[in-house]
């Protein structure tokens, strides 16, 4: 019997300090080790990073899940972290992707903007569906793109 798969939505704040190239820098290492870490875990999800503001969605076993984002909580290069939802689901939205990345592209920007403006980018009147819909259509998107 599989362990029941649990999702959590949350939000941050950029803290890298630097340039705009050393931010991205600091980015990408954190999808590499996000990767490498995520399919050991059996977790999958989707990063969002634009603004200088990140929005994540985790998905996997709660232990594993509670444990990557305990290490996300203790990263300084994230700031003002904000759980938008926790709970056990029926299944993974994002299943095949140990930590798909989106909100580079103009058409990512576009709906990541979507997000901020239905919420001022305000933290508290984020809402977990709509950061999940949002992740999950841009990546669906840059999937097409890309094949």
């Amino acid at each position: 019997m599989s362990e029941q798969v649990h999702r959590l939505v949350y939000f941050s704040r950029n803290a890298m300090p630097g340039t705009s190239d050393e931010i991205v820098e600091g980015v990408h290492q954190i999808l590499k080790s996000s990767r490498r870490n995520n399919a050991r875990a059996g977790v999958t999800g989707a990063l969002l990073f634009n603004s200088g503001c990140f929005a994540q969605v985790l998905e996997g076993p709660s232990s594993a899940v509670s444990e990557t984002f305990e290490r996300i909580q203790w990263d300084e290069r994230h700031s003002e972290v904000l759980v938008l939802d926790y709970a056990p689901v029926d299944g993974r939205v994002f299943p095949d992707w140990s930590m798909s990345f989106v909100g580079a592209s103009q058409s990512g920007q576009h709906l990541f903007g979507d997000v901020s403006a239905a919420s001022g980018f305000n933290p508290i009147h984020l809402k977990a569906a709509q950061v999940l819909t949002t992740l999950h259509r841009l990546v669906m998107d840059e999937e097409k793109q890309t094949a």
